[in-house]
């Protein structure tokens, strides 16, 4: 009999009941009995609807109310040392504390999960780091789904991945010498499992589909040698990429099962149904759970029988990864239009589909033949659609020259161009985009949503909005402005919804970090921009100031990461047609006479495909699609772009190529350690390093930002730094943006009066 499970289910509850109870009890609105009571109902839910479908262990362990990582590293007693916190201890409080910071220490810092627009809490490791005794939410976890009679399939992050994910930043620091201390720990872990009764663990090491080091193979066999006796059964899970070329390596562990993804790399399957050993479990991830369309049960079917056949109940049928990135159900999608929606699957449905696959491999196709057919129906109807291909959108992709994504003039002679026409002082100062969404914004786009009032109102509602962050900017004295985006909902979704070829949920609703959740749009067309996007938006905010404006718009490659793309064509091509619509609406901008314009690519590193010998023709078509966009502006127009939230070092040579004149980048959290990059790989052009964290309420102090910017100054020429926060401002109260903005303004003023004195004397800035 094949079983099946999932790697990881969604938290968040469909109607994102987690986030709302974070926020508050972060605002001080609830107690902790009262948040916990929402996570223990979130769970019950969660396992229910494992069990309702038929699956075979209810997975335990990947449920947070932050970040499993950081649940992982507390479990583990490796809390960063400097907040003081006894991990055996740590409060739920605490635990925010670690991902948002406090008055005394800045938040740990966060980066993206592998390729994912996940977000988790990188473990801080040192020669002090010690393993041991920690929080024991994981077996309360445990002991509440026993409880309620499920079978029990705990989830750990594996010690390779977490060790490899952690960051030291004591200098010539080996992180692979604490791999003995941590695999006690693992081990202790492992043995309180046991105990319990369970009989299968799983044990994530996504890690392994990257290009590891010789030294860090190796201690993939010494990790699972050492895990191997502590009692439960193992499940290595891999996923987002193949792990072809280590199958014999994996399949020679002492584990009892491998998990491979065989929807990012189907091809790897002949390589384990040789290498894996008839006695262990193959778990054949076949459903896509990185995106939502629905499957073709009939064409999974035909790659499922035959390993039914060799592997019987040691065949277990799963989703490619953790359902965790993809909304929860889509029973609350009565608005989306019925045709797009017949072709979808959330992770409840993912989960019905699991089932009918089991059932026809031990009990026969007859046994589903309806869901059989309707998988049928389903995947004809959008093969054969009218609405998906877009024949001018073909013929404007075939008219695209190399011309069309190169500038006019080198960076040297243009930046010189927009000196003049800008005029603005050293180290300008500037925002990245948004300011805060408040109460009074929501409550009125979502009365605008329900034709409470009409569209002439809210205009002036968002107009008044967009005067007030105008004024608020030129009372703090910062030298760019932004508009402040109040009439936008995201900055993915806003676009999307002015371009064919997007549909839309009203719950579609994925966790990004903490409380913060995205409603990611749903390409299913061909993109095409039939009017202008932001241009009178823009427009009025510059009739306000005589300070320069920006225009901001979402680069190509980000509305491709982070919406949920068609699988039908080649994501490149898609990433084409969307660089061809902001195209258009640089172009009119322009007309409009804004003379900055901001393209924000924060997910540029995040499509980096997990393996180095793919890189280069991801990086290829990612930065033809940005400079498509972006290159047909004049000399004097000045392109910004923003990253964040990644590590760009190792791609510094295409992130230069994409030629923007600014580029501003997140890098308080890493004390500059990013920008260093920057300096060492000697960057061109003219670049922005965030010096505050957006992400934590903590308002620093001007002297921190003032060491920041010193720092700054000693690894970039100063007369080519901007000055502005980590990222976008809108998940941010005002009170604690004026006080965070202001300090920087002031640190700003210092340093300029720094250099204007090394100008004079010769001195040094510091």
């Amino acid at each position: 009999m094949a079983r099946t499970h999932v790697l990881g289910y969604p938290r968040i509850g469909a109607q994102r009941e987690l986030k709302f109870a974070l926020e508050s009890f972060w605002r001080g609105e609830c107690d902790e009995a009262h948040l916990r009571e929402v996570g223990d109902a979130l769970k019950r839910e969660r396992w229910q609807a494992q069990r309702d479908a038929g699956l075979a262990l209810a997975t335990v362990g990947d449920f947070a109310f932050y970040d499993p990582m950081l649940s992982q590293t507390a479990l583990l007693g490796a809390l960063p040392e400097r907040f003081g916190f006894d991990a055996t201890r740590l409060t739920l409080a605490q635990s925010f504390e670690l991902a948002r910071g406090n008055a005394r220490q800045p938040a740990m810092e966060m980066t993206k999960w592998f390729d994912t627009n996940y977000h988790f809490l990188v473990p801080e490791l040192g020669p002090a780091t010690r393993f041991g005794a920690g929080v024991d939410w994981l077996f309360d976890e445990i002991d509440q789904a026993r409880a309620l009679g499920h079978h029990v399939k705990p989830v750990l992050v594996g010690p390779i991945t977490w060790l490899h994910l952690a960051k030291s930043h004591v200098a010539g620091f080996d992180k692979l010498s604490l791999l003995p201390e941590l695999l006690r720990a693992f081990g202790a872990v492992l043995r309180r499992i046991a105990e319990r009764g369970i009989e299968w663990v799983q044990l994530d090491e996504p890690a392994l589909g990257l290009d590891l080091e010789p030294r860090w193979l190796a201690a993939v066999d010494n990790a699972y040698a050492s895990l191997a006796a502590t009692g439960p059964k193992l499940l290595l899970a891999t996923y987002f990429d193949s792990v072809a070329e280590h199958a014999s390596r994996l399949a020679a562990l002492p584990v009892q099962g491998v998990h491979i993804d065989l929807v990012r790399a189907p091809q790897q399957l002949a390589t384990w149904r040789a290498a894996l050993p008839a006695d262990k479990v193959l778990s054949a991830g076949v459903i896509d759970g990185r995106n939502i369309w629905r499957t073709d049960l009939r064409r999974v079917l035909q790659t499922l029988k035959p390993l039914h056949a060799e592997r019987g109940d040691r065949l277990w049928i799963a989703p490619s990864c953790s359902l965790a990135h993809v909304p929860v159900s889509l029973k609350h999608e009565d608005k989306l239009d019925a045709g797009v929606r017949s072709w979808l699957a959330f992770a409840e449905e993912k989960l019905a589909e699991l089932q009918t696959l089991a059932r026809a491999l031990n009990e026969g196709e007859g046994a589903v033949a309806e869901a059989l057919a309707a998988s049928d129906t389903a995947a004809a109807s959008r093969r054969h659609s009218k609405r998906v291909h877009n024949p001018l959108v073909q013929r404007r992709l075939a008219a695209i020259t190399p011309a069309m994504a190169e500038r006019e003039s080198p960076f040297a002679q243009r930046i010189a161009a927009q000196r003049e026409s800008l005029k603005l002082p050293p180290l300008p100062t500037t925002t990245i985009g948004s300011f805060p969404q408040t109460p009074a914004i929501r409550q009125a786009r979502a009365a605008y949503k329900r034709c409470e009032i009409g569209a002439l109102d809210y205009l002036h509602r968002m107009r008044a909005e967009i005067r007030l962050a105008v004024d608020k900017q030129t009372e703090l004295g910062l030298d760019v402005l932004v508009h402040g985006e109040p009439e936008r909902n995201d900055m993915v979704e806003y676009f999307g919804e002015r371009l064919w070829g997007y549909a839309f949920t009203d719950n579609g609703w994925v966790q990004s970090y903490g409380s913060r959740c995205v409603k990611p749009p749903i390409i299913y067309g061909d993109v095409y921009r039939p009017d202008p996007m932001t241009v009178e938006t823009t427009r009025y905010a510059q009739s306000l100031t005589d300070k320069p404006m920006k225009g901001m718009l979402t680069g190509p490659v980000t509305m491709l990461q982070w919406s949920f793309v068609r699988d039908d064509q080649s994501r490149e091509l898609t990433a084409m047609q969307l660089a061809l619509a902001i195209r258009e609406e640089v172009a009119d901008l322009e007309k409009a006479g804004i003379r900055i314009i901001q393209i924000d690519e924060p997910a540029f590193r995040e499509g980096l495909p997990l393996k180095a010998r793919e890189w280069t023709r991801y990086l290829d078509w990612a930065v033809r699609a940005f400079k498509l966009c972006a290159c047909t502006v004049r000399d004097d127009t000045q392109i910004h772009t923003h990253m964040c939230y990644s590590e760009f070092n190792d791609i510094l040579p295409a992130i230069a190529a994409l030629d923007a004149d600014v580029i501003t980048i997140e890098t308080s959290r890493s004390a500059m350690e990013l920008l260093e990059g920057f300096g060492e790989f000697k960057y061109p052009n003219e670049i922005g390093p965030g010096v505050y964290d957006i992400h934590s309420p903590r308002v620093p102090e001007v002297a921190s930002m003032l060491k920041l910017l010193e720092r700054a100054c000693e690894v970039i020429p100063p007369e080519r730094l901007w000055v502005n926060p980590d990222c976008g401002l809108k998940t941010r109260g005002w009170a604690e943006t004026e006080a965070a903005l202001r300090h920087m303004v002031q640190a700003t003023r210092i340093m300029r009066e720094r250099l204007e004195l090394l100008a004079e004397t010769g001195e040094g800035v510091a």
